[in-house]
């Protein structure tokens, strides 16, 4: 399978290059394409990961029909049949890694909602039992499940690592309504995904959420409950009291923590073998999930 690492639409106008996501500008709407890109410790590294970002689209294609009922996404189409003319040319790059999405502004808050204590949110709480100012139980394990899912925003960053802030802090970013209305939206996203998951075997540990203002409403924006936003954990293998085995690019951080190197750019490449067991695990997600 081909990797997808960088798109070069030389007459589309190319308005981000992010991690993963190249976003170009169509006029009345944006194109959304999902490269194979992975990064890890903020750097993005040399080679991708096969066909990452079609099981990205797919899963969150998949969320987003699942959630229509609470609130609105951005997608106008996923089908390139759909697209402007001006995308044809790049049909076969764009089928099934590409989004025609609305124009809304993003909001300057990434939304997470925990439902587990794991990765910041525990090394935050063993330093005072708090996340992002919320107190929680004395005693809890590494991965415990809480006793409620808890929101906890973060502030957004384009390069480096996103900073969890305080409920109170979002609301001086966003206001009272707005922050209370993020919060409940996604508090009520992650119950229902939940619910779904566990029911195909999937604990959803946590997950991010972004939410933009499109004619002057709310809606959800970027991607929904994939593994590059979300922690997916096994029912059946589940052990708190350590870290779990996850549906994601664990086994990239994993193997990098074993080499000399920095956390700086540029990256070291994968070798082929951490390659084809992410992909493996990428694709395993997806058929559980969307199955």
């Amino acid at each position: 399978m081909d990797v997808v690492l960088k798109t070069e639409f030389n007459d589309l106008d190319l308005v981000r290059r992010g991690k993963v996501r190249d976003i170009y500008d169509l006029g009345d709407y944006l194109l959304m394409v999902i490269t194979d890109r992975v990064s890890a410790f903020d750097v993005i590294l040399p080679n991708g990961i096969p066909g990452k970002g079609r099981v990205l689209t797919a899963i969150s294609t998949f969320w987003f029909d699942q959630i229509r009922d609470i609130i609105e996404n951005h997608i106008v189409s996923v089908n390139v049949d759909d697209y402007p003319d001006e995308c044809v040319p790049y049909r076969s790059q764009l089928e099934g890694r590409s989004m025609l999405v609305r124009k809304a502004k993003p909001l300057p808050v990434e939304c997470i909602v925990r439902g587990y204590i794991s990765g910041s949110g525990w090394k935050a709480y063993q330093e005072d039992g708090k996340v992002c100012g919320i107190e929680l139980p004395a005693g809890l394990k590494e991965s415990d499940r809480l006793p409620e899912p808890i929101f906890t925003p973060s502030t957004k960053a384009d390069e480096g690592h996103d900073i969890n802030i305080s409920y109170e802090e979002a609301v001086k970013l966003l206001g009272d309504d707005v922050a209370d209305r993020v919060r409940n939206y996604s508090l009520h996203i992650y119950r229902k995904a939940s619910e779904i998951a566990e029911k195909k075997g999937i604990i959803i540990a946590d997950t991010k959420f972004e939410f933009g203002i499109y004619d002057d409403e709310l809606i959800i924006i970027d991607e929904a409950l994939t593994p590059d936003s979300s922690r997916f954990w096994s029912m059946k293998d589940y052990a708190p009291g350590k870290s779990q085995d996850s549906f994601d690019k664990q086994i990239v951080r994993d193997y990098l923590l074993t080499l000399d190197w920095d956390k700086t750019h540029p990256g070291p490449e994968l070798p082929d073998d951490i390659v084809s067991k992410t992909a493996g695990r990428y694709d395993e997600i997806l058929n559980i999930l969307t199955s």
